[in-house]
């Protein structure tokens, strides 16, 4: 058997050494056969290429292998592993499951009863079979080599026949009848070249569901024997023809091969096949495709005009799709715009929880010293008991704590929203009575720098807004105004209704402002040329703050000053909506 393979596919020798190697999968559940194997096909070479040996000891284990590895030339396979079986049912998952039609099986078994050889070679579609006792190292070298130029044969048909595929694709003119016969004729004429065969061939069209027996059919194009007369039906094959459009199947027979196609028009096509000898399944396989690939060439016109269509309709996808782009695009660009102002809101609040914090900080420390001050003076036996001045001074400590707590919880109600979208808690707020309070807060501060510190407000005033910020913006103003007044100067709070509006002012002896101060006042984090005079912090923050709390309550905030040296005036002006 192995002589005959090499004798009938002679190749031409290599015109120079070739790169790579051929791949060979050895499959076998004794060890001993892979190193028994490996050994005698050691030295192997074929047109310059070596051997790349891979091993799998089970069927298992082999067809994740061969599912992997796809350049597999050979099997050398054992029958009987995992169970009696599993070799042959290992072939029919590359023939059937994998349909691998090129890599040659060569079926090897130490047990030859156990599979007739004959109907093995038959039902499963293997090129050869041995018993191990037969494959010396010289056999096995013999049948490697007919089975690698069987590979290369086939795989060079292969190659043939996927050209053939592309230059049919390639046709972009199939627009006509004429036109389309002509490529029928080439095909049918390329048919007998590529089989290797004496053959002949017919391409026969039937309309829609016509009746065969009607004798409505057209013949496209003919070849060989059936190319002089292509008009009409030769009464041998005729019944030939009938029957295949009957039975709509292929069919293979020892002299004729019909193949059955309709269209997705609904046309249905006979391809028959004149033969000299019968098909391969590689043969039978390649005029399936090529009949398959005519019977599309044939629908091109029809498929020209829903290919218009898809067009057309693709056209209006793809601007749907755009707007949707747009629309993400728009949408992704707020996001990233919130994002930036939360990046923001974040430095914001940092910068805030480090100037707010400070003064009320700064209230309980004067007045915890002043506790102390009380204290020692128990040491003094004639001094008076100072239990009541210590319970003003306590309250007054636990007054500001309290507010500290209640900025903390503002503080972090800001984090969770939007720097421009912060909610107010409105309600009818004293503005009067808020600024008694504050000044009493910031008294002690005003005390220790020896500034005097006085309130003209009216006994009630009332306004719609946030208490809490609206507390906030008036300490940051007078905190800032004891912050930066020499000491021994006056501090003076108003607060006071003119022209339907609510004005609340804090005038001071400071150092005034300079028109470079005055054009940054109210920004962030921005400090002025003044310097604190009692040596305290700045973050810069507080004036902006003050600006933005009057905004939210639909006012503005406000400086005056006649110049370096002569003190200045801060204030918030509330519309007449804002009066309760």
């Amino acid at each position: 058997m192995d002589d005959d393979l090499l004798e009938l596919m002679p190749d031409e020798p290599p015109a120079g050494p070739r790169t790579g190697h051929w791949t060979i999968a050895l499959i076998d559940d004794d060890p001993a056969v892979h190193e028994g194997t490996r050994y005698a096909l050691s030295g192997y070479e074929l047109e310059g290429r070596g051997l790349e040996i891979l091993s799998a000891h089970s069927a298992v284990e082999a067809s994740k292998l061969l599912a992997e590895r796809r350049d597999i030339a050979i099997v050398l396979l054992d029958v009987v592993m995992e169970t009696d079986d599993a070799g042959l049912r290992l072939v029919d998952y590359i023939r059937r499951e994998l349909r691998d039609e090129t890599v040659r099986i060569i079926l090897r078994t130490g047990q030859p009863g156990q599979a007739p050889e004959r109907r093995v070679i038959v039902d499963y579609d293997i090129n050869d079979y041995k018993a191990k006792t037969e494959l010396t190292a010289d056999r096995l070298f013999t049948s490697l080599t007919a089975a690698l130029r069987a590979y290369q044969q086939l795989k060079r048909l292969d190659e043939t026949r996927r050209g053939l595929e592309i230059i049919i694709d390639a046709a972009p003119m199939l627009l006509d009848q004429k036109s389309m016969k002509r490529l029928a004729e080439g095909v049918l004429t390329q048919v007998a070249s590529l089989l290797n065969a004496e053959c002949a061939g017919i391409l026969v069209l039937r309309e829609g569901d016509t009746d065969a027996a009607g004798g409505a059919f057209s013949v496209l194009a003919g070849s060989g024997l059936y190319g002089a007369t292509p008009e009409s039906l030769d009464a041998k094959i005729r019944p030939v023809v009938e029957a295949a459009f009957a039975a709509r199947q292929h069919t293979f027979s020892e002299h004729f091969s019909t193949l059955y196609v309709r269209t997705a028009s609904g046309r249905e096509i006979v391809a028959l096949i004149d033969a000299d000898r019968p098909l391969s399944d590689t043969d039978r396989a390649l005029i399936t495709l090529l009949t398959g690939r005519l019977g599309i060439a044939f629908d091109n016109v029809i498929l020209y005009e829903q290919l218009q269509r898809a067009n057309v309709t693709l056209e209006q996808r793809v601007t749907e799709r755009t707007a949707e782009l747009i629309r993400a695009n728009r949408r992704l660009a707020l996001q990233r715009s919130d994002l930036r102002r939360a990046n923001s809101l974040k430095t914001e609040i940092l910068g805030t929880v480090a100037h707010d914090l400070k003064n009320p900080l700064a209230v309980i420390l004067g007045r915890s010293e002043m506790l102390a001050d009380l204290i020692g003076l128990e040491t003094d036996p004639g001094a008076p008991p100072p239990r009541a001045a210590m319970t003003a001074q306590v309250e007054h400590v636990r007054a500001s704590a309290t507010r500290l707590i209640g900025m903390i919880d503002s503080l972090m109600a800001d984090a969770m929203n939007d720097a421009l979208d912060i909610t107010l808690r409105r309600e009818t707020v004293d503005l009067a009575g808020l600024a008694r309070e504050v000044c009493e807060a910031n008294r002690p501060l005003a005390e220790a720098k020896g500034q005097r510190l006085t309130a003209a407000v009216p006994p009630t005033l009332t306004m719609s807004g946030d208490a809490e910020r609206l507390r906030e913006a008036l300490d940051n103003l007078v905190s800032n105004a004891i912050k930066y007044s020499q000491a021994g100067g006056a501090i003076a709070v108003s607060v006071r209704r003119e022209g339907g509006a609510t004005i609340c002012a804090v005038t001071d002896e400071g150092p005034g402002l300079s028109p470079e101060d005055a054009a940054r006042l109210f920004g962030r984090f921005q400090r002025l040329s003044a310097k604190p005079t009692g040596g305290e912090g700045s973050t810069g923050l507080g004036l902006s703050i003050v600006k933005r709390i009057a905004e939210l309550h639909g006012g503005r905030a406000e400086a005056f000053s006649d110049g370096p040296g002569t003190g200045a005036t801060f204030s918030m002006w509330f519309p007449e909506e804002a009066v309760v």
